[in-house]
């Protein structure tokens, strides 16, 4: 007989606690599922996979002071070049995650990264934690950040450390500060680990700040988070905002954009988007809401959506002479 600790445990999984969103789907859940199912998913899944990025291995040439090199590999996965170490965020080179399949390549073939230093896990999502991937990418030199509760997820791996986050914690990585930062969402690897963390992470390099936000629904906390630091790059996610549950766990553009404006970042980067079928929407509208979205508030010169696979310098000294 389930006991009344248990029965508590069991009903606060389906109840949005904080900034944690719930289990509990929305009214109308099982017609959402099943236009999912017929109208994204099993179409997805015979659908040619489009080939993106390059044909060859990329060069990466060294990085003057103040300059950061970010390449987006697909979905939430980054990788972010300093003058003085390279990082993965969320690094996911998996064809399929479960029964989804990946509908765009990844931008870089994994055997043609650089040496990785660093690697950040937002959440243990199969779609932004892959322990197929880490298996190929960790080789006992590296470092990796998790959320709390996280850790166990990647303990087993050949991995010289890591460090499990909590909300606002930072940890100093060669010459730059890793803040933690809240998110609203969820960070469950499975139903019944609903007490895993779930976050952000910020990049405080000598002279460019990256805001990478993981999952998140829209939410006043992007207001604290561009209160606490500067952010000169920031990486948010447009798509998968159509949950087949209801659930408010992703942002759409627009709010994407009102998340940009709470920062008060100078410039924005979309994620999160044509990568996986995991939401109702059509993998190509998050991209062309977020164009309009960008016109609308004349932001053409700070938004800017790159292919998969290309690599993007930005210089601290084109902020240095815009502030002039």
């Amino acid at each position: 007989m389930e006991s009344s600790k248990e029965k508590s445990s069991r009903q606060s999984r389906f109840k949005t606690e904080g900034r944690r969103v719930g289990l509990k789907p929305e009214k109308g859940w099982a017609r959402r599922n099943y236009n999912y199912l017929s109208g994204r998913l099993l179409p997805a899944m015979v659908k040619k996979r489009d080939k993106t990025g390059t044909d060859g291995p990329l060069e990466y040439p060294p990085l003057a002071p103040g300059e950061v090199e970010i390449v987006w590999i697909g979905h939430a996965s980054f990788l972010v070049r300093t003058p003085t170490f390279n990082a993965l965020i969320d690094p996911v080179w998996a064809k399929w995650v479960g029964p989804i399949k990946r509908n765009r390549d990844p931008g870089v073939d994994i055997e043609h990264l650089p040496k990785i230093d660093l690697i950040l896990i937002t959440h243990a999502h199969f779609d932004h934690l892959c322990r197929m991937t880490l298996r190929k990418i960790v080789d006992g030199s590296q470092m990796v950040l998790v959320p709390e509760g996280v850790g166990k997820v990647v303990r087993k791996l050949n991995i010289k450390g890591f460090q499990e986050m909590h909300d606002w914690d930072s940890f100093n990585f060669k010459d730059t500060e890793i803040h933690f930062t809240p998110a609203h969402h969820w960070g469950a690897r499975y139903i019944h680990d609903t007490h895993r963390g779930f976050g952000g992470y910020l990049l405080k390099t000598p002279e460019h700040n990256v805001y990478h936000s993981g999952d998140s629904a829209y939410f006043d906390g992007f207001v604290e988070i561009g209160k606490r630091h500067r952010i000169d790059t920031a990486l948010l996610p447009i798509g998968a905002y159509d949950c087949p549950s209801g659930r408010e766990v992703h942002m759409n553009p627009e709010e994407a954009v009102k998340a940009f404006f709470d920062l008060d970042a100078r410039r924005m980067l979309p994620m999160h988007y044509a990568t996986f079928a995991i939401s109702n929407e059509k993998l190509c509208e998050p991209l062309r809401r977020l164009k309009s979205a960008v016109e609308e508030h004349e932001l053409d010169d700070q938004v800017f959506a790159p292919e998969e696979g290309e690599q993007i310098v930005f210089s601290s000294e084109a902020f240095a002479s815009s502030d002039e």
